[in-house]
């Protein structure tokens, strides 16, 4: 009996699964039009296991690099920028010296700042 019961209820959790994963890549396609995603969608609530079939034979090849291009939004491992230090650092880090000696910054700020000055990447290394 609990066999049966683990085995409905995976059953139940990957036909939501694909429901999901096939209206999520309906959303993430740019080039099909919204005719096509709405008539789609009716398919998925009215032959939801048969629809979902046909559309990753049919789609299939485009999911993968939907997929590919939803997940690369992200910030790059590392990247081309690299800043150059300013035209006059020790000026800029006496203006920030004296900035934090007024109380106008906090000690992390002036770290950023004389980081920022002395053409760092990351400021505070």
């Amino acid at each position: 009996m609990f066999f049966w019961w683990i085995l409905w209820a995976f059953y139940f959790f990957a036909y939501f699964y694909v429901i999901f994963f096939v209206i999520r890549d309906l959303f993430r396609d740019d080039k099909l039009n919204g005719w096509l995603k709405a008539l789609w969608i009716i398919l998925l609530i009215f032959v939801p296991f048969l629809t979902g079939l046909i559309y990753v034979i049919a789609r299939g090849n485009g999911i993968a690099e939907r997929e590919y291009a939803a997940r690369s939004y992200g910030v790059a491992e590392s990247d081309d920028y690299t800043p150059t230090a300013s035209a006059d650092p020790a000026g800029d880090i006496a203006k920030a010296q004296a900035l934090l000696e007024s109380g106008a910054i906090s000690q992390g700020e002036f770290d950023a700042l004389k980081s920022k000055a002395l053409g760092n990447k990351y400021y505070g290394a």
